[in-house]
């Protein structure tokens, strides 16, 4: 660890980007990689939100919990009794960032383009079944569904949601969030230099932040999103002075960090990033359920986890964090634990016979399947464990990597048997709709499950208007996707922000991956 520190600040010097001290009343945040674009329902990369979030505002806000929505454009909104007609009273005092007065209009636009086809948005279920987005007056929009959508607010408070100025979007056309941007966020859009950085200026005018934050304006001038990919330059910078804040911490260094005299560290406890391996449940090998159920019992998830995560980040033994809205405790006692005895007898009596090559044989099928996964040093490192593992209770356990240009496309096809995955979530609805939902097959639905019950069940979830009817759904797909065994859960990532001694009020959000959020407590002492 102290050579690893020791070469982070022998880094700098050869780092051209970050060779002069962090500017007055300028704050300094260092990222791994950059966005695609920033435009809101055009990108679902976690750097493009990290920056949306502080350009842009959303009509509902998520607490620190993670469960609780509050105000945001909107002040305050009403439900229909049949849960279908939302309606939100709008703030009175927002501007864009060009000065132009924000109104209903500006949320009737928004929205219709986040459903429009044409704008080709990976993410527009997020949306909901909308009938319609209308504006009754300036400042009142009525937003109906077809059917309930109890994941309606949650959703909204996503930077797919995020409010655009209509004028500015049809100025720059295909080129909106990526040669400009207006918003109504906290700071505007200065310029952006791709795999670089994007540089933002405060809005002069914004009053209207989150009452989540102490401070409803920013306290700083200038943000600068600076992307560094080597993580000893970015430990460097911290250290000397030279940026101000980073949620990309190489886990090895987390423990030292918090022991660091001149970094502060803030961590948030409900936050919702998983690591998993899915399972193709119709292709052979894999459409056994003994088989997934032995490789659950099979692999030592903790071991995997302190060996690669170093601590920051806990095992998986369910499918969701247990602080997410939603989560079912009963679902969790599926998941197996680790025990290969027991995963020995699983495959024992399912009939799988060990081959003279200690490959598992039935019906003349070796127990032999390939996982496709993003070529990543964490994912190298938990499936080279994983693979040790299953080896030891004869199952073979083959491995590809790809590069993330071509990674996402072989991910969508059917060449694989499982795969390994991280993601985030809002709440237990909105990851299972996600991935269960047998509408989404081949992705994201990857896994190709394909369960009538589970669909009706999560349907039951998005649409009861019942609180505890909706909980009793979501639970029960819970349980059957455990009962099956259709993924192996690795780990829950946490959320560790370092920042600098004179970038005061830095506190971890963690809303969609997102640290900073809108940042709007954070000042600089020098």
């Amino acid at each position: 660890m102290k050579q690893l520190l020791a070469a982070a600040l022998l880094a700098v010097s050869a780092g051209t980007a970050l060779a002069q001290p962090a500017p007055r009343n300028t704050l300094v945040v260092l990222r791994e990689i950059d966005a695609d674009n920033y435009d809101p329902p055009r990108s679902t990369a976690r750097s493009a939100g990290e920056s949306l979030y502080m350009m842009s505002d959303t009509l509902v806000s998520l607490d620190w919990d993670m469960k609780t929505v509050k105000p945001g454009l909107a002040e305050r909104w009403e439900v229909s009794p049949d849960g279908r007609t939302y309606t939100f009273h709008l703030r009175r005092d927002v501007t864009f960032c060009d000065g132009k007065p924000f109104t209903a209009r500006d949320v009737v636009y928004t929205m219709n383009r986040w459903l429009d086809p044409a704008t080709r948005s990976p993410v527009r279920w997020r949306a909901g079944p909308v009938k319609e987005v209308r504006a009754r007056d300036d400042h009142t929009v009525e937003y109906e569904l077809n059917e309930p959508y109890g994941e309606l607010l949650y959703q909204l408070s996503l930077f797919f949601a995020s409010i655009v100025d209509q004028a500015t979007v049809e100025k720059l056309g295909p080129n909106f969030g990526v040669q400009g941007f207006n918003g109504t966020g906290p700071y505007c859009w200065v310029s952006w230099t791709p795999r670089q950085e994007l540089v933002l200026q405060k809005h002069p005018n914004y009053r209207w932040g989150p009452p989540i934050y102490a401070n409803p304006a920013p306290q700083v001038d200038r943000v600068i999103w600076r992307v560094v990919p080597e993580s000893q330059t970015r430990l460097a910078a911290l250290q000397t002075g030279q940026a101000d804040a980073t949620q990309y911490i190489p886990p090895i260094a987390i423990s030292q960090l918090r022991q660091m005299p001149n970094v502060r560290m803030s961590t948030q406890e409900n936050y919702f990033w998983d690591y998993f391996v899915g399972f193709k449940v119709d292709k052979p090998v894999m459409n056994d359920p003994a088989v997934r159920r032995a490789i659950n019992q099979a692999v030592n998830r903790a071991a995997i986890v302190q060996a690669v995560w170093f601590g920051s980040a806990k095992p998986a033994d369910a499918y969701l964090n247990p602080n997410t809205a939603g989560y079912d405790a009963e679902a969790a006692k599926l998941v197996p634990g680790y025990d290969p005895e027991a995963a020995k007898r699983t495959l024992d009596e399912a009939g799988w016979r060990m081959g003279p090559d200690n490959v598992r044989v039935k019906d003349g099928q070796r127990a032999s399947f390939l996982t496709y996964v993003i070529n990543t040093q964490q994912s190298r490192q938990v499936l080279e464990a994983m693979q040790a593992d299953l080896r030891r209770v004869g199952i073979e356990m083959k491995i590809q990597m790809w590069d993330a240009t071509v990674g996402w496309g072989r991910l969508a096809t059917q060449e694989f048997d499982a795969f390994m995955m991280s993601y985030p979530y809002v709440t237990a609805t909105d990851g299972f709709s996600l991935y269960f939902d047998s509408r989404n097959r081949p992705t994201p639905n990857r896994m190709n499950w394909s369960d009538p019950a589970t669909d009706r069940a999560l349907e039951q979830a998005k649409v009861a208007l019942d609180p505890a009817a909706r909980m009793a759904a979501i639970a029960e797909a819970q349980r059957l996707v455990a009962a099956a065994n259709v993924w192996f859960p690795v780990a829950r990532e946490q959320l560790w922000v370092a920042s600098s001694m004179r970038a005061e009020g830095v506190r971890a959000h963690g809303i969609y991956g997102v640290a900073l959020y809108k940042g709007l407590d954070i000042r600089l002492t020098r």
